[in-house]
């Protein structure tokens, strides 16, 4: 798989992420994908195979009504595709003992994509 391919999939991932559109995500997605959420250095979410990825996938899309996951820039670090990424959210609830519903969040983070068999087979978010 090449550089190209491997960009149309972050391409899809990122447009499906923003779109909110599950199935999607799971269309690019290795049966054994591997997904690690950061913030800071503490591992703040995992998931290991695309059925626990679906179900934190679901879980964080209810979370928000409105989210906006925009590339800043690309490059290749060996086998890792690293995507430096502007977020946007807006909280569709009140988070417990966090922000209130109509709250927006905006962040610059990062998030490392590795592939295998023409699919994403790890993601980690870092924020």
């Amino acid at each position: 798989m090449g550089e190209t391919d491997e960009q149309a999939l972050i391409d899809r991932y990122i447009a499906a992420y923003n779109a909110f559109d599950i199935d999607g995500l799971m269309a690019l997605l290795a049966p054994d994908v591997r997904f690690e959420n950061y913030s800071g250095a503490e591992l703040t979410a995992s998931a290991d195979g695309v059925a626990e990825f679906r179900s934190l996938a679901e879980h964080a899309a209810a979370l928000f009504d409105e989210r906006e996951q925009r590339v800043l820039s690309t490059r290749t670090e060996g086998p890792v595709t690293v995507v430096e990424i502007a977020y946007r959210g807006r909280f569709a609830a009140d988070v417990p003992d966090g922000p209130a519903a109509g709250s927006v969040i905006e962040l610059t983070g990062r998030s490392e994509f590795e592939f295998r068999d023409g699919l994403i087979a790890r993601v980690v978010d870092r924020s």
